[in-house]
């Protein structure tokens, strides 16, 4: 049998059979079907797959129908890391004593989860799954709400943002806590690889996400995916909207190496002001009036900060 490709040339992602149909139900201008595509799309490996509940798997696995042209499964809410990590190790141990029927092809492990199902839910699953050391990856799908179930806020959910369990109103400006750093969070746990991605840039997602797959133990990549629906902007901005918020800063693109290796992949030529991302989006319309100026600011002072943070990581390893 012929060695596989490790890497993908990235000039022959336009002539490559898709392992994600595009046949789904997923809304119009939803970046999840952007992400996970390019996911499948950087290896020629074989993929064993697995989705928590949320947005990607019911619009995606309708019975008798399915969008995954790969081995795929599903669980629960909170337990992708668990199946995906239990599949690693039968595949380990099988090759371990020799039967494996073929013991040439190595596939590659993959987990998705939305924002709800690997900040909160799901979060002590990927944290065991990660302790133990299985080679394997989790991605995020992080469009910073419970999208599928209501629009409720989860750990993700930036300040300010009003939700149907943070609603904006009289009393109050919305979500009122910090977004969870999952990135230092999972560097923390002895990660030899996390990155975070936006499908805006498709070019730097795929190149983080092909390093995730030469990695050898766990590695999380955090992929923002604007939601069209619970952020409330047209369904055909979705990439629109993606630039801002890469461009802004409010959701930077870099890179953790063993733990402590920073790198930041995306600097903007001319970056925006926080503001004009929120502009454009429902879920913030409340912030610009005269009594929520503060949280406007708020923000803008937590992303120059949080940019500061990553320039001066990156110069200490210089």
């Amino acid at each position: 049998m012929a060695e596989q490709k490790k890497i993908k040339n990235l000039k022959s992602f336009s002539t490559t059979a898709d392992r994600f149909e595009g046949a789904n139900l997923l809304c119009p201008g939803c970046a999840h079907s952007i992400i996970v595509r390019e996911v499948l799309n950087a290896t020629n490996d074989d993929l064993v797959l697995s989705a928590a509940t949320g947005c990607l798997e019911v619009s995606t696995a309708v019975y008798p129908y399915t969008s995954w042209d790969a081995s795929w499964i599903h669980i629960g809410f909170e337990n992708a890391a668990t199946a995906v990590a239990g599949a690693e190790a039968m595949h380990k141990a099988l090759k371990r004593k020799g039967r494996l029927l073929q013991p040439d092809r190595n596939p590659k492990f993959v987990a998705f989860g939305g924002d709800g199902a690997s900040y909160d839910i799901g979060f002590q699953w990927i944290s065991g799954a990660f302790e133990r050391g299985h080679d394997m990856m989790y991605v995020t799908l992080d469009n910073e709400v419970y999208a599928n179930t209501g629009g409720q806020s989860s750990g993700a959910t930036p300040i300010g943002a009003s939700t149907t369990t943070t609603p904006a109103g009289r009393v109050s400006y919305g979500q009122k806590r910090q977004k969870k750093d999952m990135l230092a969070i999972m560097a923390a746990h002895g990660s030899p690889y996390v990155a975070q991605v936006a499908p805006n840039k498709w070019k730097d997602m795929t190149k983080k996400i092909q390093k995730g797959f030469a990695a050898e133990g766990p590695v999380y990549i955090n992929a923002m995916s604007a939601c069209t629906t619970e952020w409330k902007f047209p369904m055909q901005d979705t990439i629109a909207v993606s630039d801002l918020a890469t461009d802004s800063l409010m959701f930077p693109l870099y890179e953790i190496v063993n733990g402590t290796e920073y790198n930041i992949t995306y600097r903007p030529k001319n970056i925006i002001p926080v503001r004009d991302y929120l502009a454009v989006q429902g879920r913030y319309k409340h912030l610009f009036k005269p009594e929520n100026a503060h949280i406007i600011e708020k923000l803008q002072a937590d992303v120059d900060a949080k940019w500061e943070y990553l320039q001066r990581r990156e110069e200490a390893r210089v």
